[in-house]
């Protein structure tokens, strides 16, 4: 049960980084058009994606430090 706590606490996190990624790429396109909009864009999905994929590794390697141990 000690693993548990810290997990999901870590878990929540994630999630936490997770909104804020998403609210940055937002806040970054926020009253653009035109040109500026497509090049904030570009830049801001790109750096939106290195975030996700940071988040999810981390979640991956939660999630095989918490199983146990097969055979």
């Amino acid at each position: 049960m000690e693993t548990i706590a810290p997990d999901t606490e870590k878990l929540r996190e994630l999630d936490d980084e997770e909104r804020r990624a998403w609210n940055e790429y937002y806040d970054d396109l926020q009253d653009l058009t035109g040109n500026e909009y497509e090049r904030v864009e570009l830049e801001s999905w790109d750096t939106l994606q290195g975030e996700l994929r940071r988040i999810e590794h981390s979640r991956q390697l939660l999630s095989a430090s918490s199983s146990p141990p097969s055979g």
